[in-house]
């Protein structure tokens, strides 16, 4: 259940890798709405922005962990492409071991500061409690939420991406039965709905761990599952550190944005939530076509194939830049008839509306960036991605309490803010990225 991408014509290996990648995640994006569409239906506006306010802080978690499986991925991949399967076994059961225990210890932290770090994000006392519940029952089950990703980014690397599509597909169904069981049958609001939401991912982590026992040789390691390689562990730190930065710097400007947007009031806020769900159907699966990228030039830098590791950048940002033009289209002309699936507030529709037609405006900027940091992860450099993250939210939040504190833009600033981010991110980007492509010249070489 492996796939070696050193061969083979590019264009195909990546949309091949990339679908089951896309479907997977529309598919956790679907259940991650239905917990809004759910809340704000059958519980109310404010259990919806409660919600919505908390959902920073539980993607902050769940993208540092994910960082941490995505930087040891690209070491796997590496490996793999160049067939060294000792280091390969090393690597994974290293990595398992530390963040077994990272996880647990992230994951107590973050019960404990559930409550100063919403209070942090200015939440309104009257939602306060509800968020703080909410948050609490998520964060509990972050250690499923490290197996899952960990086993997910590991086959990646080996070339599968089509396993974890059926474990989510299987768990977004749970999910939402689970939502509507918890919330309609039993009346348990959000919380209920934090509930089925860790069962679901609990359930998804076992059916991984099964399938791999049963079909995935290379990671059927027995006792090897207790071997741990310090010096392995170094590198493996210095990457999944790289990249959970990355992915945790993106989340704390977001996280600061939603600062900014709970000074606007509830409406607002619910229809940011609604929007910023609806949003990620254009981000997430843009991330995933950067994750196949990263995979392939991992693999073929592993392997010694330049030429493959530019081709394969080539590829990506073509299959990008099309399904960006795709989303401009849907989030341009159906806004609203999108916003209705949220929530039945006029102004809250109307607001939400204005947010995605103008954000969709933009969907390229985000196809380019995301696109490029697929590469620079794919050769090995992840201190790239890492600065030009955090130059990106040094630009966006800014601008963005600028726009609304001082210029008192509704909620149209949002989205110019993030294009002043994307900017600034390409400018600092560029440059390097070019200079490769001219030479061919990777880091550490």
């Amino acid at each position: 259940m492996t796939k070696d991408m050193t061969t083979g014509a590019i264009t195909p290996l990546l949309v091949k890798f990339t679908i089951p990648l896309v479907l997977g995640n529309l598919f956790q994006l679907t259940y991650n709405a239905a917990d809004s569409i759910i809340v704000g239906k059958f519980v109310g506006e404010e259990a919806l922005a409660a919600v919505g306010t908390s959902n920073p802080l539980m993607t902050l978690a769940i993208l540092f962990i994910n960082g941490m499986c995505l930087g040891a991925g690209i070491l796997v991949s590496t490996a793999f492409g160049a067939g060294d399967h000792k280091l390969v076994e090393r690597q994974v059961s290293t990595a398992a071991i530390a963040g077994t225990a990272f996880s647990v210890a992230f994951s107590l932290l973050c019960v404990l500061l559930a409550t100063p770090l919403l209070r942090l994000l200015q939440v309104p006392a009257d939602i306060l409690p509800m968020a703080v519940r909410y948050l609490r029952i998520v964060f509990s089950g972050l250690i499923f939420t490290f197996f899952y990703n960990f086993l997910a980014a590991v086959m990646r690397a080996l070339g599968d991406s089509k396993s974890a599509l059926y474990f989510l597909m299987v768990s977004s169904v749970l999910n939402i039965g689970g939502d509507l069981f918890f919330v309609k049958v039993l009346s348990w609001g959000s919380e209920g709905c934090a509930l089925s939401t860790v069962l679901s991912e609990a359930m998804c982590c076992l059916l991984c761990a099964i399938y791999i026992k049963y079909k995935v040789p290379i990671l059927c390691l027995g006792r090897r599952w207790l071997v741990f390689d310090g010096k392995l562990l170094k590198k493996i730190v210095s990457y999944g550190w790289a990249s959970a930065m990355q992915q945790a710097t993106v989340q704390m400007g977001k996280i600061a944005v939603q600062g900014i947007v709970n000074t606007m009031g509830v409406n607002t806020m619910a229809a940011f939530a609604a929007a910023s769900r609806i949003d990620d159907f254009a981000y997430t699966p843009q991330q995933n076509i950067a994750h196949a990228m990263t995979t392939l030039m991992a693999q073929n830098r592993g392997a010694g194939k330049k030429d493959r590791v530019k081709e394969g950048f080539r590829c990506g940002i073509r299959i990008e830049l099309v399904y960006a033009a795709g989303l401009t289209v849907v989030c341009f002309f159906g806004a609203e008839g999108i916003m209705r699936m949220f929530a039945e507030e006029p102004e809250v529709i109307e607001l939400g509306a204005r947010f995605l037609r103008l954000i969709s405006l933009m969907y390229f900027l985000p196809a380019l960036t995301n696109g490029i940091q697929g590469f620079f992860r794919g050769i090995g450099d992840l201190k790239i991605t890492l600065r030009s993250s955090m130059l990106s939210m040094a630009a966006r939040v800014p601008s963005a309490a600028l726009l609304v504190l001082y210029f008192h833009m509704e909620i149209e600033a949002l989205p110019w803010s993030y294009a002043f981010g994307w900017f600034l991110m390409l400018a600092y980007e560029v440059p390097p990225m070019l200079r490769f492509l001219r030479s061919g010249t990777m880091e550490n070489e």
